[in-house]
C-alpha cells in the first residue's frame, strides 16, 4: 500500500509503480501475471485496448477492451494511449486515463506488454517503470507450449515462434530478466523485484518527514 500509516513506521508513503512484465508468447508471463494480481492486492492490471477480436473466455474490459480500427486510429489521435504498437496484424495500446486513476488512488500498475511498449512507457515514465523480462527454457520448450495451449493453427504458432526470436534479442532493455522453467520459482522472484522495487529510497516519498521527525 503506498498510503503512509502512523501507526506502522515500516509504510511511507511512496510514488506508485509501472510493473512491466514482457515474453514471447507461451512463455508464461499471463500466468504469473494472473498469480500476481490474485496475491498483491495493492497491484491493479491495466487493461489494453486491442483492434483484434474477442477469444472465447475473454471479457471485454477485464481481459482487454475491444474496440474498432477507427476507434483505435481516434485514440492515438487524441494521444489517449502511453503506448501502443502493431502486433501479428493487430494493434494494441494502454489507454493513460485508466493508469493515472490507479496511480493516483495509491496503487501500482501491471503491465503484460510487449518489448516495444515497453520501450515507450520507459521513455515517457522513466524511474517510475520496472521492466521484467521472462524467457522460455528454450525455443523447442516454447513451442511446445504453444501446441499445448492448442488455441492457435501451426501457421500462426510458426508467426510466433519467428516473433519470439526478435523479442528475445531485445532483453537488455529490461531491468531484470528470468528463465521460466518452473512456473512457482519464476513466480517467487518476481514477487521479490516487486517488493525490492516498492522499498527503493528513491521511491519513498515519506521517508522524509519520517527523519526530519526523528532528528527534531
Amino acid at each position: 500500500m503506498s498510503v503512509y500509516d502512523q501507526a506502522d513506521p515500516h509504510r511511507f508513503k511512496r510514488r506508485g509503480l509501472l510493473f512491466v512484465l514482457s515474453s514471447p508468447s507461451g512463455a508464461g508471463k499471463s500466468t504469473i501475471a494472473r498469480k500476481l494480481l490474485a496475491d498483491e492486492p495493492d497491484l491493479y492490471m491495466s487493461v489494453s485496448a486491442t483492434t483484434r477480436s474477442i477469444r472465447p473466455g475473454e471479457q471485454d474490459g477485464k481481459d482487454y477492451r475491444f474496440v474498432g480500427l477507427e476507434t483505435f486510429r481516434d485514440m492515438v489521435a487524441n494521444h489517449e494511449f502511453l503506448e501502443w504498437a502493431h502486433v501479428f496484424g493487430e494493434r494494441y495500446g494502454t489507454p493513460k486515463a485508466p493508469v493515472d486513476a490507479m496511480l493516483k488512488s495509491g496503487h501500482d500498475v501491471l503491465f503484460d506488454i510487449d518489448w516495444q511498449g515497453a520501450q515507450q512507457l520507459h521513455q515517457i515514465a522513466g524511474g517510475d517503470v520496472v521492466r521484467v523480462f521472462i524467457l522460455p527454457p528454450s525455443m523447442e520448450e516454447l513451442h511446445e507450449r504453444l501446441k499445448r495451449r492448442a488455441t492457435d493453427s501451426e501457421e500462426i504458432i510458426d508467426r510466433r515462434m519467428a516473433r519470439a526470436a526478435n523479442e528475445i534479442s531485445h532483453w537488455d532493455g529490461y531491468d531484470y530478466v528470468l528463465v521460466n522453467d518452473d512456473v512457482e520459482d519464476c513466480f517467487a522472484k518476481v514477487k521479490t523485484i516487486l517488493a525490492a522495487e516498492r522499498l527503493k529510497r528513491s521511491r519513498q516519498t515519506g521517508l522524509i518527514g519520517f527523519i526530519r521527525g526523528l532528528t527534531r
